[in-house]
């Protein structure tokens, strides 16, 4: 008897660990199982006038930034951008990236060239938005600025106002930066 309890307890503790996998990877259900991505088409190339600098909340030698001419939320709610990544030394990565505030998701559509041209990325796949380093500045922009948890921005002027407002403890009130 005692040994059908602990397999029976060891199975729901199974259970329950892998049903709260997809929460743990910060995948939130989707709430839109017939959802389907609306079509992508390439911004112009940053200007430097656009770019905003955003605060990804540790430390970094890397100064993170987003071309607020580029933002957009497409009719699949999807919120789209360009993010410039520049290193101390000059080195500059720009990538076009979306973020899925109703999953937790994000897909890197493409990198930019020297020329101001796209090169698409093979396999931009939607996946899940870890905070980590890495992935820290698409984190940094899911929670502090682009989704209020599942909710995403209603049009590209809310998610530029959102952009804009720097929610913190030290800005409790969301006064733009």
């Amino acid at each position: 008897m005692n040994f059908i309890l602990t397999s029976a307890l060891r199975a729901g503790l199974l259970t329950l660990a892998l049903a709260s996998l997809p929460a743990a990877a910060g995948v939130l259900d989707d709430t839109e199982p017939d959802w389907s991505e609306g079509e992508v088409s390439m911004p112009p190339a940053p200007q430097e006038a656009t770019l905003r600098v955003i605060d990804i909340g540790t430390p970094s030698p890397n100064t993170f930034l987003v071309d607020e001419g580029s933002v957009a939320v497409g009719a699949d709610g999807v919120v789209r951008y360009i993010l410039v990544v520049r290193t101390p030394g000059g080195a500059e990565s720009v990538t076009f990236e979306g973020i899925r505030c109703a999953t937790g998701e994000r897909r890197l559509y493409a990198s930019a060239r020297k020329d101001g041209g796209w090169t698409a990325l093979k396999s931009g796949a939607w996946t899940p938005i870890f905070d980590n380093g890495y992935n820290r500045p698409r984190a940094a922009l899911a929670r502090d600025h682009f989704c209020d948890g599942p909710a995403g921005p209603r049009d590209r002027d809310h998610a530029l106002r959102l952009l804009r407002l720097k929610r913190d403890p030290d800005n409790r009130f969301g006064v733009p930066q």
